[in-house]
């Protein structure tokens, strides 16, 4: 059976923060166009509330928002935010 995917060490992510599970609230920004990824990377940017490039929802923190993340590392970036600000 050929292979149909190749992994490229210079594609993705050159680092990635760790996965730091807070007990408040997440601010999350799209870094990186959703156009190009797999249909199943644009469908959870939506799930997550990001519509296009450069916009930013505040969620709280949860383990099922941490696997939504996961799936789409490399097109946002998430920073905690202090309880009371927005």
């Amino acid at each position: 059976m050929p292979r149909t995917f190749v992994w490229h060490r210079s594609r993705g992510p050159q680092h990635t923060e760790p996965n730091t599970l807070t007990t408040g609230m997440v601010k999350i920004t799209q870094v990186k166009s959703g156009i190009g990824q797999t249909a199943r990377m644009r469908a959870t940017l939506q799930a997550i509330g990001l519509r296009n490039h450069q916009s930013s929802v505040v969620k709280k923190d949860s383990a099922a928002l941490r696997g939504q993340i996961l799936r789409v590392r490399h097109l946002v970036k998430v920073t905690p935010i202090a309880e009371g600000k927005e």
